[in-house]
């Protein structure tokens, strides 16, 4: 197993003594910003009808549509602000630190998605690339020990468990660097051969 990333990789590995860290940037490029000025131009227009409206309202002059209309744009309007956020802001690469005996993993901040491939796979998906969580946790060596390489209709994935909660690994990367990673974990700390059915077609 090559300890060197694949080539033509963007991961890097920094070197602390005997810990190290993998950095995995995200994947991005100028096209990403295109929707956020798209969202700056309809929150011009955004402004614009709340201000009308909002006028009549607080007048008295505005029937209960206007009333139900007005609540409906203004959630439209705190999306938008919250969406014009995450595109616009910068990314934070996600990072592996390893130490002796546990990886101190932090998912990072990626990218705003949008694309067909984020709209494929559903609204929950698409709600949780507005409102994206990030991880930090310490992964022991039991833990390690169910890491695995998933075979999906859609390619493979790279997965851990930390307790109840299944962590996707190198989401960013390539199918060869996730191979490669899963490899460079296994030699790192150990780890016994994942099962044969470890392969799952919709896991």
């Amino acid at each position: 197993m090559d300890l060197n990333p694949p080539p033509g990789s963007s991961i890097s590995i920094a070197s602390d003594g005997i810990d190290s860290t993998i950095v995995i940037p995200p994947r991005t490029s100028a096209s990403r910003y295109l929707p956020g000025l798209f969202l700056l131009f309809w929150l011009g227009g955004w402004a614009v009808g709340f201000k009308d409206v909002g006028s009549r309202v607080l007048a008295g002059n505005a029937n209960a549509f206007l009333v139900f209309w007005l609540c409906g744009w203004t959630v439209g309007g705190v999306l938008a602000l919250i969406s014009l956020y995450r595109v616009f802001r910068p990314a934070v690469p996600e990072t592996l630190k390893l130490t002796r005996n546990s990886v101190a993993y932090d998912s990072g901040i990626p990218p705003m998605q949008f694309n067909a491939s984020l709209r494929n796979k559903g609204a929950r998906n698409a709600w949780g690339s507005v409102f994206y969580k990030r991880v930090r946790v310490e992964i022991d060596r039991r833990q390690l020990q169910t890491l695995r390489l998933r075979e999906t209709e859609s390619g493979n994935r790279l997965t851990i468990d930390v307790d109840a909660q299944r962590l996707e690994l190198a989401a960013t990367a390539s199918e060869v660097e996730r191979e490669w990673l899963a490899g460079y974990l296994a030699r790192r700390y150990s780890l016994l051969p994942a099962p044969a059915n470890a392969a799952e077609g919709s896991a």
